[in-house]
């Protein structure tokens, strides 16, 4: 028995949630049952009651606003302890085209992905302009080369996930989690793929990108943190090997023109120049091997976590089935 779960975050989507809702599916070649969940982030507006007028199965509520990341990871639990064996993605509104939802989970259903993310035809979506397109390639590029993966788009919230890749992941970013899940994902050795998928009209402008400067400086910072969270000695020895390699070329250079030109020159500033940078590129090596330490046993923390939450999921089901009897 194969369930899938098409999970909603909804902010205020009145307007625009029962037409995503009308072209779900409810039923689908190779998947036995079909449930829907909406993550309520706090909405003011009548979203709960359209999202029950259209057959909801699950909804999840949050009395306040706590961003988009929150109430995705927030639909990922709902959907594991409501048994989901594959979860999707989609936004409320209906950016995305429902029909393609069969193309999205097909990598899953045959064992060829853990995450299957839709790629948007982005040069040929007329509503972006073309500072946003420039930016949306670029931001892609780098999560590809933080991630080691080949996703084409990385922005894009139409996403599937397998049972056991959606028990791995844990966003800590408030703002996005559609970077921080690919980088992590790619870091933890997770098979990713992308199929094209095809976009509907606008309804409404972005809530997330309020202005490119502010979009791109968070996305920018979503990537530094994440790779410095998965890749601290790394991260740290290319940063630290910056002002150490200034501070040796200096001090090479002061030995050069202390030996070959004026040995009675001290040149003091220059050699204490030198020794600060080294001293700065010292220390942040120092701080890699301590972060590094860190991050092993954030990962020992992450296999316990999951190791738990693989039990409460295995205790429920088997509670479910004997209450059925």
């Amino acid at each position: 028995m194969t369930k899938l779960i098409i999970q909603i975050p909804c902010y205020n989507e009145e307007r625009t949630l029962g037409m995503t809702l009308s072209a779900l599916p409810r039923q689908l070649p190779g998947v036995d049952t079909i449930e829907w969940l909406i993550i309520n982030d706090g909405s003011r507006d009548r979203t709960v009651e359209v999202a029950k007028e259209f057959g909801v199965d699950h909804i999840v509520n949050f009395s306040t606003n706590q961003g988009l990341a929150k109430g995705f990871m927030a639909g990922l639990e709902a959907s594991l302890r409501a048994g989901a064996d594959i979860i999707v993605n989609t936004d409320a509104d209906n950016q995305y085209c429902a029909d393609d939802i069969p193309k999205l989970i097909q990598p899953i259903l045959l064992g060829q992905a853990d995450i299957v993310i839709g790629a948007r035809p982005i040069w040929n979506t007329q509503h972006f302009s073309v500072t946003k397109k420039l930016l949306q390639n670029f931001g892609s590029w780098m999560v590809r080369l933080a991630s080691k993966t080949s996703v084409p788009d990385a922005p894009s919230g139409f996403r599937a996930f397998s049972r056991e890749a959606a028990m791995q992941l844990n966003v800590f970013n408030n703002y996005t989690y559609t970077l921080e899940t690919i980088i992590q994902a790619g870091q933890k050795g997770m098979v990713i793929t992308s199929v094209p998928i095809r976009t509907n009209p606008m309804l409404r402008k972005s809530r997330l990108v309020k202005s490119i400067p502010s979009y791109v400086f968070r996305s920018a910072m979503t990537i530094l943190r994440i790779f410095m969270l998965y890749r601290p000695l790394r991260f740290f020895t290319l940063l630290g090997s910056i002002p150490f390699t200034l501070g040796t070329l200096l001090g090479m250079r002061w030995l050069l023109l202390f030996w070959l030109v004026d040995p009675t020159r001290s040149r003091a500033p220059s050699l204490i120049l030198a020794a600060i940078l080294i001293l700065i590129g010292f220390q942040l090596w120092m701080f890699g091997l301590v972060a590094d330490l860190m991050a092993a046993n954030r990962r020992l923390l992450e296999e316990n976590r999951l190791r738990l939450r693989r039990m409460e999921l295995q205790r429920q089901t088997r509670d479910e089935s004997h209450s059925r009897r």
